[in-house]
Formats: structure tokens, C-alpha cells, sequence
């Protein structure tokens, strides 16, 4: 596996897909705004789900409280456990400037080693030179040390406190940019998965939102099991494709691990016939990176469009995405595009709640 926290460009992109070539305007479709979900629901597993068999091409709509009677004695529905960080930053320029940064993760793989320099994103006017020093809200600094690559700055902690700790205390939480409000108190807990465990992240793998006990306890009563795996979403899994055809797109690397665990419950789901259910397209993407290397961690660029052979997933649980977006590729990918579109217009149709804190959609 290259590393690429000196690579951060690392791409399985691609990989084991076949021509022809997908355009860029092949993963539009009309979202009207006031679709766009902007607050969570008070019970999350009251969301609506529409469940889409791909052979069939039939639709059915249900909620997703109701997900085991749709899943049978054996599946293997497989979550991502990463926790998001509150990585969002204010500080100021020793010049006075103000600018806003965002912690992407550790220049190291975030299991390995002590934290220490970490890749940011920073949003001001002017490119910052090297040795700038950022002084944050409560006095504590952060220092440019580098580039990682042009826009991406490197900041390490100038007076010994480690970032993890700078973040969750002076931290706020990057709810994504078509929620048209601050962050509140609320979404710290919201916008986190119930299920949540190892923190790098900067957005919930939000497929996984609308789990709560009394799913997964109805889960394992009908004989569905669980297993975990980590990717760590960064800003890559949200960046716009731009290419003009879809498979010239970069997807920015993510750290991603298996459990030994999980592989021998992968195993197993194969060898007694059952399914193997991602939650979201991130525990897919995942699963797949881990199928075509055969690594159980390191960093994965793996983009998942029409075309893509899976080799591990059998179904999907996933919330509804952006146009031009390399989600919406995956799920093209798993489903089709013209199912997804299909389903899409269905959904529309039915005024469902689109985006992170929307609603859920079942490909079976």
C-alpha cells in the first residue's frame, strides 16, 4: 500500500471498470431545494425508506423502523463506527486577519503514531506562507509547517497541545454546506451516528443516522447481524465531480480499516448464503478497497462508478445524494442509473427528505 500522506492523490480509480465512457451530465437530476433536509427528525428511525429492488425494478415505500422485515435470517449488514470531529476552526493572523480552517485528519495514518501535524483546508483570501502562525480564540496557536500539496496546508500545534484536544475544545462541528444554518448544541449529537467510535472524520457516514437500539434490537431478533468497519470521510467523498467524463475524476484518499472480526464475519455470511448489507458509501467503498488490494487499512482513492464489479457488496443502505456528485456514482453503480433516476423522481414525487439528514433509500 503507497502511502499517502505523502500521496495524497493515491487512486484505485477506475478500477475494474469498462467503457464506455459516463458524461458528467449523466448524474444530473432536478433537486428542488425545498427537499434539501435541514434539521434531523426527532426520532431518527422514523424516516421514511424507499426500498428499490435492482432485478425487479420495483419500488416500495416503508420506514426505516421497519428494515428487518425487509432483510432475512443471515444478512450481514456492515456500518461504519468513525466518529466526526468538531474540525472546524476560527483563528487569526499574529497580522490580525481572520480565516477559517478545517482539520482534515493527521499527516499519519490517524491509528498510528502520536498526533501531531495534521492536513487543513483554510479559507481566506490569500494563500498563507510557511511559518504563519494561527492564534485561535483561547490563546493556544497552530503553525503552517508546509504544504502537503497546493491548497492544503500543513498545521502543527505551536505550544505542545495536541489538535485532537484544540478540536474538541475550541472545535466546531462542518455540517455540509447545503444545511443553510450555524451548527447547533444539538447537532453534536445529531449529526453522530449512535453507533459512533473512532474519531477522524469530518462528516457522518449519514446512511448510518437513522439506526437506533430498537432497530438493531429487531435486527438480531430476525437474525441480521452486524459488523463494523472504519473510513475516516474526509473531503474527498463530497468534493463535485467536474470532469467532463465522470471516470477522469481524483477522489482525495481516506483512511480506511477491517477488522479481522468483520472479515470472519463476511466469511461466514458468504458460506451460509446470506447478504452482505453496506450502510452507506463509505462502508462500501471500504469493503470494495480492501477486495481489489487485499489491505485491510491503508488509504483508498477507490471511485465507485457504472461500471465498477463489486466483489463484496450485496446491498445497501443509503440516504439521497447530490447531482454530479461520486455518491450518486456509486449508487448508479450498484443499482443503475437509470433505476437510481427512476427512484430519484419517485422520491421527489413523494416530497422525501433529501441529503444528510434526510431520508433512506434500500437497494436490495
Amino acid at each position: 500500500m503507497r502511502d499517502a500522506a505523502r500521496d495524497d492523490t493515491f487512486n484505485l480509480a477506475s478500477y475494474n471498470c469498462v467503457p464506455p465512457a459516463m458524461r458528467l451530465s449523466e448524474l444530473d437530476y432536478d433537486l428542488p431545494e425545498e427537499l434539501i433536509a435541514q434539521e434531523p427528525l426527532e426520532r431518527r428511525d422514523d424516516a421514511r425508506m424507499l426500498v428499490l429492488d435492482r432485478k425487479t425494478k420495483s419500488t416500495e415505500h416503508s420506514r426505516f423502523y421497519k428494515l428487518a422485515r425487509h432483510l432475512r435470517e443471515g444478512d450481514l449488514i456492515i456500518l461504519n463506527d468513525t466518529r466526526v470531529l468538531p474540525a472546524r476552526l476560527f483563528a487569526r493572523k499574529e497580522s490580525g486577519g481572520g480565516l477559517e480552517l478545517l482539520l482534515v485528519r493527521p499527516i499519519n495514518a490517524p491509528e498510528k503514531g502520536p498526533d501531531g501535524a495534521w492536513i487543513a483546508l483554510v479559507r481566506t483570501h490569500r494563500a498563507l506562507k510557511e511559518n504563519t502562525r494561527l492564534i485561535l480564540p483561547d490563546g493556544h496557536a497552530l503553525r503552517i509547517v508546509g504544504y502537503a500539496r497546493p491548497g492544503r496546508p500543513i498545521v502543527a500545534s505551536d505550544d505542545g497541545i495536541a489538535i485532537a484536544q484544540l478540536l474538541e475544545h475550541d472545535g466546531i462541528l462542518a455540517l455540509p454546506h447545503y444545511i443553510h444554518r450555524p451548527p447547533i448544541a444539538a447537532d453534536r449529537d445529531d449529526y453522530q451516528t449512535v453507533y459512533a467510535e473512532k474519531s477522524g472524520a469530518i462528516a457522518a457516514p449519514t446512511a448510518g443516522l437513522h439506526f437506533t437500539d430498537d432497530v438493531f434490537k429487531s435486527l438480531a431478533e430476525a437474525g441480521v447481524r452486524t459488523a463494523t468497519v472504519t473510513l475516516h470521510i474526509g473531503p474527498g467523498t463530497f468534493a463535485p465531480v467536474r470532469a467532463l467524463e465522470v471516470e477522469s475524476h481524483t477522489m482525495e484518499s481516506e483512511w480506511f480499516t477491517i477488522p479481522p472480526s468483520t472479515q470472519i464475519s463476511i466469511d461466514h455470511t458468504r458460506r451460509v448464503g446470506g447478504r452482505v448489507i453496506t450502510v452507506g458509501t463509505s462502508s462500501t467503498r471500504a469493503l470494495e478497497s480492501w477486495a481489489i488490494t487485499g489491505d485491510a487499512e491503508g488509504f483508498t482513492g477507490l471511485f465507485i462508478h457504472p461500471g465498477f464489479r463489486f466483489k463484496l457488496a450485496d446491498a445497501m443502505i443509503t440516504n439521497f445524494h447530490m447531482p454530479r456528485t461520486t455518491v450518486l456514482a456509486l449508487v448508479m453503480a450498484l443499482a443503475g442509473r437509470d433505476n437510481i433516476l427512476a427512484s430519484y423522481r419517485e422520491a421527489i414525487r413523494h416530497r422525501y427528505r433529501f441529503l444528510s439528514y434526510g431520508d433512506a433509500m434500500l437497494i436490495l
